[in-house]
């Protein structure tokens, strides 16, 4: 099968490879149909890692993902227990747990010390035509949704989980650092919780205006004085929650002082280093709260549920698109941030086999 494999530093290679083996119990073989570019992708891309996690093997990447069921383990049945059929279409959660440490049993299986994620080394992602997967990673999508949207319900699924997090009411005023897909999907799921005003910023003209298109009151640009422009307009009281979504130089410290007194602040972005700088003094005598999401929980269902209702519209995230064949393109025009970049799709079905 053809697979899309990074070798080192910005050298991602087309390769032909074994397919998967018959799926043994509790997994299923699926046809991977699309595959979103996301950040953390392009960490791994740009540096050869993510984090403290070294790639120092060929690594399929990809996480956000969709496919059709192809072939059935025993017991496969799906992330809300019922049994999955060959050919469905399903999204697919990209972390495996164990499911039955403490965390797992308390429900956090984002926390599980076992957990698996695709295209975080060692393990393959999704940048292929058949993978198998665990079955509770799969939740079936109805055919209103498109192969693309059931591949961004992953980021969806991380904004919801943000947004949780964040505890946002009616009437809080909320500040997105970073207007990237995750950021405007945060945006717009503040609004739909109510949330006024909502205010973002972002390096890019473009991803202000795409800010504002998803929900935002205003936006800005980064180089506008960020902590100095909320303050203003806020009236020196700061916002009620804060999400920094970028991670771009300072905007952990600039959150942190975007936020009112015993604001709360949730940290979704994920740093090139591995340092989180903020003065201590303004978190203690603001007596915030301060938040590190974590990947996501059981929140498929919900981001199905949304996509289907229309509430959420994926579709309007896409800016570019590629085959499997052009992975390699695909991942350098997502690394060079062109203006009016947003979201690359890959689409794998098209491929074949």
């Amino acid at each position: 099968m053809m697979a899309a494999r990074l070798y080192g530093a910005r050298d991602i290679r087309i390769d032909h490879v074994d397919a998967p083996d018959t799926p043994g119990a509790g997994k299923v073989l699926i046809d991977v149909t699309a595959v979103g570019v996301c950040g953390s992708d392009l960490h791994s891309y740009v540096n050869a890692r993510i984090g403290s996690t070294t790639i120092d093997a060929p690594l399929i990447l990809g996480h956000e993902f969709a496919g059709i069921v192809r072939e059935l383990g025993t017991s496969a049945h799906d992330g809300e227990d019922n049994p999955l059929q060959v050919g469905q279409r399903v999204a697919v959660d990209p972390a495996t747990p164990c499911w039955h440490c403490e965390f797992c049993d308390t429900g956090h299986p984002n926390l599980c010390r076992r957990l698996h994620f695709c295209g975080l080394f060692p393990d393959d992602g999704s940048l292929c035509e058949h993978m198998i997967v665990d079955a509770r990673s799969c939740f079936p999508v109805p055919n209103t949704i498109s192969d693309a949207s059931a591949a961004l319900l992953e980021p969806l699924g991380v904004a919801i989980h943000a947004v949780d997090l964040g505890k946002v009411k009616l009437a809080n005023s909320v500040v997105v650092i970073g207007a990237g897909p995750i950021g405007v999907l945060l945006i717009k799921l503040a609004r739909l919780s109510g949330a006024d005003p909502i205010y973002a910023f972002d390096n890019h003209p473009w991803r202000v205006e795409k800010a504002k298109q998803w929900g935002a009151t205003d936006a800005w640009t980064l180089d506008m004085n960020p902590v100095k422009r909320i303050h203003e307009i806020t009236h020196g009281r700061g916002a009620d929650i804060v999400f920094e979504a970028a991670w771009a130089g300072e905007t952990v410290g600039q959150a942190a002082e975007m936020a009112r007194l015993g604001g709360r602040l949730v940290l979704v972005g994920i740093p090139d280093g591995d340092d989180l700088m903020m003065k201590h003094s303004t978190a203690r005598r603001k007596g915030l709260t301060i938040m590190l999401s974590r990947r996501m929980k059981h929140v498929y269902p919900r981001a199905i549920r949304m996509v289907e209702q229309g509430r959420v519209d994926l579709e309007e995230l896409i800016s570019h698109r590629f085959p499997l064949s052009q992975a390699d393109k695909a991942f350098a025009l997502n690394a060079a941030y062109p203006e009016g970049l947003h979201k690359v799709i890959i689409d794998v079905k098209q491929e074949g086999a």
